[in-house]
């Protein structure tokens, strides 16, 4: 299965917001779509990724106060990045290695969507079950040896 196909189900809405927007804007964007992450998006480019793991390190770093910090301040700059012809199964290994839950889906400087680590293990299940369901129907009906 490939990326394309994982944004095709999903879908390709996009969440974003400027580096110098706040992060208290940035979190009541995310928890009004029930969001984990917003590509930070500079002058119609993507300069980086805000996710849940940024905005609570930089709580536990300000005692749980954002103030007027900005998502320039905490965003990760150079996110890993995924075209839409990648492998899920390799999607998975570089968001594994790379401790990525959102990964913004690119087509040379076009932004197409972001993929989960949800959307990919969901992937990943879904794929599964596919084949599994096909070997176990080859299986019922694959003639028995003795029979010939």
């Amino acid at each position: 299965m490939l990326v394309s196909e994982i944004l095709r189900i999903k879908g390709n809405a996009i969440f974003t917001t400027p580096p110098h927007g706040t992060v208290l804007d940035a979190v009541t964007v995310m928890a009004q779509h029930d969001i984990g992450s917003l590509v930070v998006m500079d002058h119609g480019q993507m300069v980086g990724m805000l996710t849940f793991s940024e905005i609570l390190q930089a709580l536990a770093k300000k005692k749980g106060q954002l103030g007027d910090l900005k998502v320039s301040d905490i965003h990760v700059r150079d996110p890993l990045t995924a075209g839409t012809g990648l492998d899920v199964m390799e999607l998975r290994r570089g968001m594994l290695e790379r401790h990525a839950r959102y990964v913004p889906v690119i087509d040379g400087p076009t932004l197409l969507g972001v993929v989960s680590f949800h959307d990919v293990a969901k992937a990943v299940f879904e794929e599964q079950s596919f084949e599994n369901r096909m070997l176990k129907s080859y299986i019922k009906n694959t003639p028995d040896d003795e029979g010939q």
